[in-house]
């Protein structure tokens, strides 16, 4: 049932709001101020699709600069022993190991040893056999050729692609590739860095991950950011945002990206999270990551040439059965945090983009 908090006397009452929603939607609207003015079902744990990037995203902030690269480098021990390893750089390309690759110098004996994870930890739970057979569910791997999705390639077939490279160069060499799994990096020390590829700055990654909700990105990203890569529990998170005071004790998250089923939050919990994401040194950068509706992202192309252009900042999520939109809103220079959830077998798109508008439309306590 609708929850209406009138704090003031000036405030309407919003039940009129929800009159074509049905059990299978959830909301929750706070306004400049911070108050919690109207809500729907806002208690319910729902699967919340790609809304949970808002979460991971943030977490990424709160660990890093906006600045900050990642790596995927070679590295030398003794005159003949070489080790390639990645960190999940989602726009990495064969022509960068192949730089790297430049850098391993003539030898009776080459051995080259290529860091990956275990291939159990290539998916998240939750993460359907269905989803794994298109893009959007490429495996998340520390050495990913165009974020693995144009056409995934093992590390067996990037092996051979660079035992090639190597013994057309040096045909008469010794050359041996093995595969070792990236928890036994010690094997490394002691050793120096040769080259590096660096990705592109946080900032452009976490806009990937969020405006364009590019799982990939968002995958690696909190492992870097989380030190997961040799396992895919995503407690980090759960802890981050109960330490930063916000109630997550039933709420569940087994991935980072939001295409897991096994995630569950509520509106109230994201809609919280939103404002007090307002009062973060790093605002403006996550602000600036998001879709903006009628303009760039998975938002472009709602209401575009209209009064709601530009107005609505946020995240879109879909998944099959799952339609989540959470964000910032703006009018008459005020900005409230609107997070709507439905989780149904009758997803109803534009109820949810009518709701938003209904809700620009309100006068009172906003």
């Amino acid at each position: 049932m609708p929850v209406i908090i009138n704090n003031k006397k000036k405030c309407r009452n919003y039940d009129f709001l929800y009159k074509s929603l049905d059990e299978t939607y959830s909301v929750s609207i706070i306004n400049e101020n911070g108050t919690l003015i109207s809500s729907y079902n806002d208690k319910i744990l729902r699967i919340p699709a790609s809304n949970l990037k808002l979460f991971s995203t943030a977490y990424l902030l709160n660990k890093y600069k906006s600045s900050k690269n990642f790596k995927t480098s070679i590295f030398r021990r003794n005159s003949n022993k070489y080790y390639l390893l990645g960190s999940g750089d989602p726009d990495l390309s064969y022509s960068d190991i192949y730089k790297l690759l430049s850098n391993i110098s003539y030898n009776k004996k080459i051995n080259l040893n290529i860091f990956e994870i275990n291939s159990k930890y290539y998916w998240p739970k939750g993460w359907t056999s269905g989803d794994k057979k298109f893009e959007y569910g490429a495996p998340i791997t520390t050495l990913a050729l165009n974020s693995n999705q144009s056409k995934y390639e093992n590390i067996e077939t990037l092996k051979r692609s660079i035992e090639k490279y190597l013994f057309n160069k040096y045909p008469s060499s010794s050359i041996k590739v093995k595969i070792v799994e990236n928890s036994k990096k010690f094997y490394m020390k002691p050793s120096i860095e040769l080259d590096s590829i660096r990705s592109n700055p946080l900032l452009s990654l976490i806009t990937l991950a969020n405006s364009e909700s590019h799982n990939f990105t968002s995958e690696s990203l909190f492992k870097n950011a989380s030190n997961t890569w040799n396992d895919n529990n995503y407690f980090k998170l759960k802890n981050w945002l109960r330490n930063i005071g916000l109630n997550v004790a039933n709420s569940s998250f087994a991935d980072a990206s939001g295409l897991s089923r096994n995630n569950r939050v509520n509106t109230k919990l994201i809609a919280e999270f939103l404002n007090k994401m307002k009062y973060s040194k790093d605002f403006s950068t996550y602000q600036s990551s998001l879709s903006i509706i009628g303009v760039r992202g998975t938002l472009a192309k709602r209401y575009s040439n209209s009064e709601l252009q530009g107005k609505f900042v946020g995240k879109t999520g879909t998944l099959s059965n799952v339609f989540a939109l959470s964000g910032y809103l703006f009018k008459d220079n005020k900005s409230f945090v609107v997070s709507i959830i439905q989780n149904s077998e009758n997803i109803d798109r534009d109820t949810t983009f009518n709701l938003l508008k209904n809700i620009y439309k309100l006068e009172g306590c906003f």
